[in-house]
C-alpha cells in the first residue's frame, strides 16, 4: 500500500509504531528500534503516543539519534521481531483487537 500512496503523492501518517505492548513485552525490540524503523519508512510523519514525560523524552531521543537504516539493518530487525509471521503483532493473526468480532450484535 505504501508504494501506491507514494506514487500518487499522498502523505502517509505512521501511527502506533510499536503496535501494542506485545512486541515490547517480548523484549525482541526496544522502543527506540521500533521508532527508528518507522522513521526509516518513506512516510510524512510518525505519530506515537506519549503518556508521560519519560516516554516523550524517549521519542525525542529516538528522533535525535535517528540515522537511515540499511536494508540489512531493516531485514535483521524484521527477522528478530518475527514481523513476517505476526507473532507479536496480534492484530495481524488474531481477533484480539477486532471490535466487530468481539461484538457481533453490531452487525445486526
Amino acid at each position: 500500500m505504501l508504494p501506491v500512496l507514494l506514487k500518487q503523492n499522498i502523505g502517509v501518517l505512521g501511527m502506533k509504531p510499536m503496535g501494542d505492548h506485545f512486541i515490547l513485552k517480548s523484549k525482541t525490540a526496544t522502543p527506540v528500534e521500533c521508532l527508528h524503523y518507522v522513521m526509516n519508512l518513506r512516510i510524512s510523519v510518525v505519530i506515537t503516543g506519549c503518556d508521560s514525560l519519560a516516554i516523550l523524552q524517549q521519542a525525542v531521543d529516538a528522533a535525535r539519534s535517528f540515522q537511515p537504516m540499511s536494508q540489512e539493518q531493516v531485514a535483521t530487525l524484521l527477522a528478530k521481531t518475527a514481523a513476517q509471521s505476526g507473532e507479536y503483532e496480534l492484530y495481524k493473526i488474531s481477533h484480539h483487537f477486532d471490535g466487530t468480532f468481539q461484538n457481533p450484535k453490531w452487525l445486526g
